[in-house]
């Protein structure tokens, strides 16, 4: 179990596994920086936390809720929770019914090739299951430029991807190094590319993979 102290936050997951430098210039250096693309998605969050909750015939609808789990060491806030009324589930105060967790995450833009947004959702799943006692199966991400949702089972290859990377970044973390990575096209999608500065660092990184297999042959 870890405590309130040892906590990462995470969006540190999406981070790391979209590109392990941009996590690492994010939460060791604390660099930072705004583009059209990251402002539209802070604009987007702000709108979704800042709405009231909601009931509907079926759905309960909780809005920014702290999301926390000692077991995987994570700490963040869901961007809305449905809980859909349900045979199975937990007791909401002031009912006497069943209702579903389901987590949704909100994004700007659309579906990436990568995991990086499941592993977000399914992160805050995990941390629901711990602080409410209650299986969760799945999730929703709904991208704002087709404006629909895309449902995700929280499958176990997901659960141990979640896993597997929040021990990464702690250790990343831990060792207060930031990763190098070679240039690759969507680098140029993120905000910090003239702060990264990938060609470069995959420049030394190539130069010091170089030196290490001409000093093996010696």
């Amino acid at each position: 179990m870890h405590t309130e102290e040892d906590l990462i936050p995470i969006s540190a997951l999406q981070h790391y596994v979209f590109c392990p430098r941009q996590c690492g210039l994010i939460h060791i250096e604390q660099i930072w920086a705004d583009n059209r693309l990251t402002a539209e998605g802070s604009l987007l969050h702000r709108r979704v936390h800042d709405a009231d909750d909601e009931s509907r015939a079926g759905v309960r609808v909780s809005r920014g809720l702290r999301l926390v789990s000692h077991r995987l060491g994570l700490v963040g806030q869901a961007d809305v929770v449905e809980f859909h009324n349900s045979e199975t589930g937990i007791k909401l105060p002031g009912t006497n019914e069943h209702w579903q967790p389901f987590p949704v995450e909100y994004k700007r833009g659309k579906a990436k090739p990568d995991s990086s947004d499941k592993v977000q959702l399914c992160a805050q799943a995990m941390c629901l299951e711990e602080m409410l006692k209650v299986p969760i199966s799945a999730g929703a991400i709904f991208y704002g430029l087709p404006r629909r949702r895309q449902q995700v089972e929280l499958s176990e290859k997901l659960r141990k991807m979640v896993a597997e990377t929040a021990q990464d970044v702690r250790n990343m973390i831990h060792s207060q190094r930031t990763p190098q990575v070679k240039y690759l096209k969507r680098c140029d999608r993120c905000s910090i590319k003239h702060l990264c500065l990938p060609r470069v660092t995959g420049i030394k990184k190539d130069i010091e993979h170089y030196m290490q297999k001409a000093l093996e042959k010696t």
